[in-house]
């Protein structure tokens, strides 16, 4: 079978390997839509682990099922998820499912980025979906990183009547956009330093779009009534747009940080103001299997529209493409491979 093998952003070879074995619990999957995530083009948390078939957002059809597995048979369209939680640990019991250790060594082989794909029997249990009918498998690929959102505005308690300001509007940024909005956000602010996302962010929602490489401080307060946002959720890890962030949160508000910069540099919080004002700063990571559920039924429902955010459907022999778009930025918003 052909699987795409990740080098870097600039080198990404489609190369043979054989089909995967499974054994009696687990699925072989028959990949059919595979999204590229902004995760995938952060070369410095990836290239460590090169080469390797990166690819994790996959919807597809059961080519084969171990006989022990019984929720799933040949032929069943399915989603699934490569990271999957233990659900017995303090962590899980507590809620913070994306801390368990079982998730974090969790993944499917060799990769989404590959036809077929062997799910482990802990993500056949906790991690594998039946896609509704009227989801398509282009669609399927959002399903986790929608899960990603919401459970990232969970932890962040955006709520109805809130101010939201989206710093950054890629993918993510126009998946909070809408999500916001289907939690009753009075107004949504979304920024970037591109025209063509500022203009996407605009057609999925937002209320106002402001140019981030300007002073957004007093655009916002304009746009709402004298005031910062109540939620600031910073979907772009990079430096300039972390440091606005920290100084766009109301009193009483809260910051989230979906996107983080590199490890290697240095955030400075005012934590005086902070500790004054009361300004809280959160954090999220990845989606719980709950998140996922619920991330489906707003697809399905058509509360949350993904179909429109595809720019690009590309041929697995084009992955080395997809990663440059996504990566450069610029025209994109999902990419997705097509492997049929």
């Amino acid at each position: 079978m052909k699987m795409g093998v990740y080098y870097n952003n600039n080198d990404v070879r489609v190369e043979e390997t054989e089909i995967p074995s499974i054994n009696d619990s687990e699925i072989l999957l028959k990949v059919i839509s595979s999204g590229i995530c902004g995760s995938d083009v952060m070369e410095w948390y990836r290239i460590k682990k090169a080469p390797v078939v990166l690819g994790h957002e996959v919807s597809g059809i059961v080519a084969k099922a171990g006989k022990d597995v019984i929720d799933f048979k040949e032929g069943d369209r399915i989603f699934a998820s490569h990271h999957v939680p233990c659900n017995t640990c303090i962590y899980c019991l507590r809620g913070n499912h994306t801390s368990c250790e079982t998730l974090h060594k969790t993944t499917f082989y060799p990769g989404g980025f590959a036809e077929y794909v062997r799910i482990p029997e802990i993500n056949v249990r906790f991690g594998t979906f039946r896609l509704p009918e009227n989801i398509s498998f282009d669609e399927g690929t959002f399903i986790e990183p929608l899960g990603c959102v919401l459970r990232g505005q969970r932890i962040a308690g955006v709520k109805s009547g809130d101010t939201v300001l989206i710093i950054g509007s890629g993918i993510s940024g126009l998946m909070h956009i809408q999500a916001a909005k289907s939690a009753g956000a009075s107004r949504i602010i979304a920024t970037d330093i591109t025209g063509f996302r500022l203009s996407s962010a605009l057609k999925f929602g937002a209320d106002y779009v402001l140019d981030a490489r300007k002073d957004i401080i007093p655009l916002i307060k304009s746009a709402n009534n004298g005031r910062l946002a109540d939620v600031v959720i910073v979907c772009t890890g990079a430096m300039p747009a972390v440091n606005q962030a920290l100084k766009c949160a109301d009193k009483g508000g809260t910051i989230l940080f979906f996107a983080v910069p590199r490890p290697d540099e240095e955030v400075i919080i005012p934590i005086n103001d902070y500790w004054r004002n009361e300004i809280k700063i959160a954090t999220s990571y990845g989606a719980s299997p709950y998140d996922l559920k619920v991330s489906m039924e707003m697809i399905s429902s058509g509360r949350i529209d993904v179909k429109g955010m595809i720019t690009h459907k590309l041929k697995m022999e084009e992955i080395g493409n997809g990663f440059k778009l996504v990566a450069d930025a610029k025209e994109s918003i999902k990419v997705i491979i097509g492997m049929q």
